[in-house]
């Protein structure tokens, strides 16, 4: 049986309220998922080794291996910093340890194969992105109107746009109301260890090192079939639905981030156990609809003019 829930009656995607309460009703069971998995500590080690070995190997081959390390980052290492990302975004949600200072220094460590501070920038307006979910004014998610209106739905617009995608999403951040400051000491220690991070690794192991680690950054949020991934989770492709599911082999290197209904159903159940709210509610999930490959949506939304900055959903609800 299909349960469908409705979110137009308010003029706000409450879905996920809804969606949870009816789960929780249905299947108590779930609360069992409401756990923390510290094996999410031991992938983020083995990710940020892996990385800085690689990142050892472009530094010794030098700067003249400078294509190499673009196909390395963009075939390699956007996989294993898109992978961290997931990982910043669990630890902020505290999935990882029970104390929340331990949290905190496994987003920082998640972040330094970044070469730049995200992790507690990122903590600053994420809570907002699920109370307020598509709030223009609360939603650092949701495009800003001159973003939206510069892009269109030009296909070399849109490129271009995912190519610059990090830069956009800092743009945002001042349009919004009632976030928590982005600078506090959290964020001056997250700037500091990537700061020393990053001098560390160019002393000594060289620029091109540098240069792979921040092109992998930049790969994995970006102009890459993994950055598919923002334009799942809340771009419309069909109407009466807010949020995107998807279903696909990569959620296998991308720590399941693709279960994006069941994350906002359950803030609180880690990345490992996301498919078991699915496979323990599917009358709640059946009815969605869902993406099947990043790839496709990939070149959709770039190459298909139906698919513009103006398909995220908003409201001006609060």
């Amino acid at each position: 049986m299909d349960v469908i829930l409705d979110i137009t009656s308010t003029g706000i995607d409450r879905s996920h309220v809804l969606r949870r309460r009816a789960i929780l009703d249905a299947h108590p069971e779930v609360r069992d998922l409401f756990v923390r998995d510290i094996r999410t500590f031991w992938i983020t080690f083995g990710i940020f080794v892996g990385q800085c070995l690689i990142a050892a190997w472009m530094g010794h081959l030098g700067m003249h291996y400078w294509w190499a390390t673009l196909i390395l980052a963009y075939c390699v290492g956007a996989f294993a910093n898109h992978a961290m990302f997931v990982i910043i975004h669990d630890s902020i949600h505290n999935a990882v340890f029970a104390s929340p200072f331990l949290n905190k220094l496994n987003a920082i460590l998640a972040d330094l194969p970044n070469a730049f501070p995200t992790a507690m920038g990122f903590r600053c307006y994420h809570v907002k992105h699920h109370s307020h979910l598509s709030a223009y004014d609360y939603d650092a998610d949701v495009p800003s109107d001159w973003e939206a209106n510069l892009v269109g739905n030009v296909w070399w617009r849109k490129a271009l746009w995912l190519f610059f995608f990090p830069v956009m999403q800092l743009t945002r951040i001042y349009r919004l109301k009632g976030t928590v400051p982005i600078w506090g000491p959290w964020t001056y220690a997250n700037f500091a260890i990537i700061g020393v991070f990053d001098f560390l690794v160019w002393h000594f192991l060289g620029g091109n090192a540098l240069f792979y680690l921040f092109a992998s950054f930049w790969f994995s949020v970006g102009l890459h079939p993994l950055g598919a991934r923002w334009i799942q989770e809340h771009y419309a492709a069909w109407p009466a639905q807010g949020t995107f599911d998807y279903y696909g082999p990569l959620n296998t290197v991308a720590l399941n981030i693709g279960y994006h209904n069941e994350h906002h159903d359950f803030q609180e159940i880690p990345w490992a156990l996301l498919p078991k709210v699915r496979a323990i509610a599917p009358e709640y999930y059946d009815n969605l609809h869902f993406h099947k490959s990043w790839l496709k949506l990939f070149s959709d939304f770039i190459f298909d003019p139906r698919y513009s900055l103006h398909s995220r959903t908003a409201n001006t609800a609060q």
